[in-house]
C-alpha cells in the first residue's frame, strides 16, 4: 500500500466568495510541482493573486515568486507556532507562548521585532530552534503587519483549507484504499463539489476589506473591479 497526499488551493474571488482552484494528488512536494499547480490555475484563468497564505510546504514560496511573481506570501501563523511550541517543556510552554503572543499579536512589525528580541532574550539559550524558526521565516511571517485587522484575519492563517480538508477527510476514512490516483481524485472531487455549495455568504467585511485592497494594491484590483 503507497500513502499519497493530497492538495488543495482555496481562494477569495473579488465577491468575497472561497473556491477551490484545484484538487492534486501524490506529488512531491517541491519548487518543481508547486511551480506546475501554480502554472495549471494560472491557464484555467486565475490572473493574479494579491496575497497567498501557505504553510511552509517546501518549494512553495520560491514557485510563487515565479509563476506570480507580484504575489506577496504569508506564512500560516498557527503553523508556525506548532512548530516553535513542539521544543518547548511542558512546564515552559504556558510563559513561553504568553511571551510568543506579544510578537505575532503586536500592532506593527516594528513591535512585533522588539518582542521577538525579547523572546530570543528569555527564552534563546533554553529554546534556540524555537526562537530561530521565527527570525529564518521572519520575512514571510511578517506580511500581515502591514495591513488592518480585517485583512490581518484574512490572511493570517491557512484556515480555509485546513477546515475543507477535515471535511474531505471525513469522506475517505471509511474507505482508506482506493485502487488508483483518479478513484480517489473523484471522490475529493465530488465532496468539495457537495461543500462548495455552502459556500455562499462572502467573507466577513468583504466591502471593507475590498475597499482596502482596492488602496493597498490599486490598479491591480481596479482593473477587474465594475
Amino acid at each position: 500500500m503507497v500513502s499519497k497526499a493530497a492538495y488543495t488551493i482555496i481562494g477569495v474571488n473579488l465577491e468575497g466568495l472561497k473556491e477551490v482552484l484545484g484538487i492534486w494528488i501524490g506529488e512531491a512536494e517541491s519548487a518543481k510541482f508547486w511551480l506546475s499547480v501554480l502554472n495549471e490555475i494560472k491557464n484555467r484563468g486565475v490572473k493574479d493573486i494579491l496575497i497567498i497564505s501557505v504553510d511552509g510546504l517546501k518549494g512553495f514560496s520560491e514557485a510563487i515568486s515565479s509563476a506570480f511573481p507580484q504575489t506577496e506570501v504569508q506564512r500560516c501563523i498557527i503553523h508556525q507556532i506548532r512548530t516553535s511550541t513542539r521544543f518547548i517543556s511542558y512546564k515552559d510552554i504556558k510563559a513561553f507562548t504568553s511571551d510568543l503572543k506579544k510578537v505575532y499579536k503586536a500592532v506593527n512589525e516594528e513591535v512585533a521585532q522588539k518582542e521577538l528580541d525579547s523572546l530570543e532574550e528569555a527564552w534563546g539559550k533554553k529554546y534556540p530552534l524555537s526562537v530561530k524558526s521565527w527570525r529564518d521565516n521572519w520575512a514571510e511571517l511578517a506580511t500581515y503587519f502591514k495591513y488592518p485587522e480585517e485583512i490581518r484575519k484574512m490572511i493570517y492563517t491557512t484556515n480555509y483549507v485546513e477546515s475543507h480538508h477535515r471535511q474531505l477527510k471525513k469522506v475517505t476514512k471509511a474507505k482508506s484504499i482506493f485502487p488508483n490516483d483518479q478513484a480517489l481524485t473523484k471522490m475529493l472531487y465530488l465532496a468539495t463539489m457537495d461543500a462548495s455549495r455552502r459556500w455562499t455568504a462572502s467573507v466577513r467585511d468583504w466591502p471593507l476589506i475590498l475597499s482596502q485592497l482596492t488602496i493597498y494594491f490599486k490598479e491591480r484590483v481596479s482593473r477587474y473591479v465594475i
